[in-house]
């Protein structure tokens, strides 16, 4: 297989950008990473050639665009590491990654992710609402983890990487985590994996 041309148009405090890096780390693949702040994303070039909806993260592998983190995930997984753990094959085991993809971009992202996200930058959104989806969720993360080690098999998948870095992060967005020792547990084997890479801390809101 001839070297990959991999370009990842991101920022690195973005959670979605940083769980694309997470397995592009782990697979070992070399990359660039083009900062994308909101005033390129807001450009028309950006919209005309990557990305129509302003959003990040996009991948650019050789004439591939490609965008959205969980589509990037489940494409680098299937191109670069084909029949391996990150995204088993086996029906049962690829509908569980399946359902956490579909929880990071559920619930992950209304909880957490919009919390972080209205604490740091003033973006749009209900915070006491996020904090109400945070908590169910955590509750539920907690629970799912009490006998687990990972989300979705016995061993870390792109389920894993989708949902770690908006959990890892909960506390900049004013979300407690002391009450989930599973789901720090689970923080601290996914920080354990190879080539881990962390996101750059952001500062942990003062409640008044």
């Amino acid at each position: 297989m001839t070297t990959p041309d991999i370009t990842l148009h991101g920022t690195p405090l973005s959670g979605h950008t940083h769980r694309v890096e997470l397995l592009l780390l782990m697979l070992g693949l070399p990359y660039r990473l083009v900062p994308a702040p909101a005033e390129v994303r807001r450009s028309e070039a950006f919209r005309r050639r990557l990305n129509p909806l302003g959003q990040i993260p996009v991948l650019e592998d050789g004439e591939l665009v490609l965008a959205d983190s969980n589509a990037i995930l489940v494409y680098l997984a299937k191109r670069y590491a084909p029949g391996g753990p990150w995204l088993p094959e086996e029906p049962v085991a690829a509908s569980r990654v399946q359902r956490w993809l579909s929880i990071a971009a559920g619930e992950v992202m209304y909880g957490p992710a919009t919390a972080r996200m209205v604490a740091q930058w003033g973006m749009e959104g209900d915070p006491a609402r996020a904090a109400v989806i945070a908590e169910r969720f955590l509750r539920f993360m907690e629970a799912h983890l009490a006998e687990r080690r990972y989300l979705a098999a016995e061993y870390p998948t792109i389920a894993d990487l989708a949902c770690y870095s908006y959990v890892a992060h909960a506390p900049e967005g004013g979300i407690a985590l002391d009450p989930y020792p599973a789901v720090q547990a689970w923080l601290r084997r996914i920080e354990a994996l190879p080539k881990f890479k962390a996101m750059p801390a952001s500062p942990i809101p003062q409640k008044s």
